[in-house]
């Protein structure tokens, strides 16, 4: 059975600016909440938090909840709650993406969700219950990696699968279609009576520091590897130590930092 994931907000923020910054790109695209002045907004997988205040700078009397399901982001997060600067409410709460819901008696009026859902098995399965959870007029908005293919994860694949890793690690990584193609996307939720917008970007990530990827993707793609080598230091140092090697030769340090190209997928859905 897979490891789950052990979380770590401190590793995770360390790469906070370029994290955040596809968030932002999707916010711009997200039209005025059909709820007024104090629209009901739910951040499907929160993580610290530090993104969903951004919802609070733009809609500052909104009634805002951020859900997660690792208490350590939770805890992070929850330093960030309390009234807004409009006399809106910022809340954290625990919730389980696999089997979340909203309340069709109590719509929101955004639903939006950064880089979660390629944590969610099957999740366009769940497009149907979260779109009937919108208010009329509501938007369904998110965006996911669309790298599985990028050397950093090509390379983490072989690795796993080699000889002296397959048996410990066999299971453990996601799989290359944990995240559909946008053109899939669009067809899923148009199905569901949406006008949708879709697209893709590849950032170029200047990033400082020695191993750098290796640093990038020890808060998320490695997490659930970690989690596998709980309680055996001595192990894991020896597979990082074989994939720092492998990601220097893939991702060369210059003068200027190490660039990470990384293509992401953008969905914004509105419930006619």
């Amino acid at each position: 059975m897979p490891a789950v994931p052990v979380w770590d907000p401190h590793q995770y923020l360390r790469h906070a600016d370029h994290r955040g910054r596809a968030f932002v790109d999707l916010l711009a695209r997200v039209p005025e909440p059909p709820g007024g002045p104090a629209p009901r907004i739910a951040d499907l997988g929160c993580g610290p938090g530090n993104v969903t205040t951004l919802l609070a700078e733009r809609w500052p009397a909104a009634r805002i909840t951020g859900y997660d399901n690792s208490p350590d982001m939770l805890e992070r997060a929850r330093k960030l709650a309390g009234p807004t600067s409009g006399g809106g409410r910022l809340d954290f709460a625990h919730a389980d993406a696999v089997h979340w819901a909203p309340d069709p008696a109590a719509p929101y009026d955004l639903l939006i969700s950064n880089a979660l859902l390629q944590w969610v098995p099957g999740h366009t399965d769940r497009f149907a219950d979260w779109i009937a959870g919108l208010a009329p007029g509501g938007t369904f908005a998110f965006q996911v990696p669309g790298n599985f293919d990028a050397p950093s994860h090509a390379l983490l694949r072989e690795l796993t699968g080699s000889p002296r890793w397959r048996q410990r690690l066999d299971g453990v990584l996601r799989h290359g279609d944990a995240v559909r193609e946008p053109a899939q996307y669009l067809a899923a939720l148009a199905a569901l009576g949406c006008e949708v917008d879709a697209w893709e970007t590849t950032y170029l990530h200047v990033l400082g520091g020695d191993d750098a990827v290796l640093d990038w993707i020890t808060g998320t793609t490695l997490r659930p590897v970690l989690a596998a080598f709980d309680g055996d230091p001595e192990e894991r140092d020896a597979f990082l130590d074989e994939y720092r090697i492998a990601l220097r030769r893939a991702y060369p340090a210059a003068a200027h930092g190490t660039v990470l190209p990384f293509r992401r997928i953008f969905v914004v859905a509105r419930r006619s």
